[in-house]
């Protein structure tokens, strides 16, 4: 006996209620594995020009300590860093900026005064007013930074990383 080729009404509707629950159900979906997806997608740069203020808020000659902070978005994970400078104002817009961050492990350098030194308390790291190492572990200079002065106002080039 051949089998007849009729669709029932039953079938078509069964069918047809198919094919739009997977035409809704796709556009459902899309938007939410975009959504899923695109934290892993973006690209955050990871240098900036990074204003310090006017160059006359340094005095000539004295480390002057420089805080900022900076945002980093991670996929979902959204961290706020805290960095350090130490701006040297040598007069008729020459200027030298010094991280205070020790080339050893990492740890805040403290300008001291008395002593003319970047000391590093972790581990007696010491550095020259010019930023060299004249005691302890550190293996090489205080890290400086490209600087700029644009209309009086001292910029320093940070790359993260």
């Amino acid at each position: 006996m051949a089998k007849s080729h009729e669709l029932h009404r039953s079938d078509f509707v069964k069918s047809v209620v198919a094919v739009l629950g997977t035409i809704i159900g796709g556009f459902i979906a899309i938007p939410g594995i975009g959504y899923l997806i695109s934290p892993s997608l973006k690209f955050e740069a990871s240098e900036a020009w990074i204003p310090l203020g006017p160059l006359e808020n340094y005095p000539d000659g004295t480390p002057t300590l420089f805080n900022f902070t900076r945002t980093k978005i991670n996929g979902w994970e959204k961290t706020v860093n805290s960095y350090g400078v130490y701006v040297v104002n040598h007069g008729g817009n020459q200027v030298t900026v010094f991280s205070n961050m020790c080339t050893h492990l990492s740890c805040r350098v403290n300008w001291q005064e008395d002593g003319q030194i970047y000391h590093c308390p972790c581990h007696d790291g010491k550095f020259s007013p010019t930023g060299e190492v004249t005691g302890g572990p550190p293996p090489k200079p205080l890290n400086v930074y490209e600087t700029k002065i644009e209309d009086g106002v001292l910029s320093i080039h940070f790359v993260e990383g």
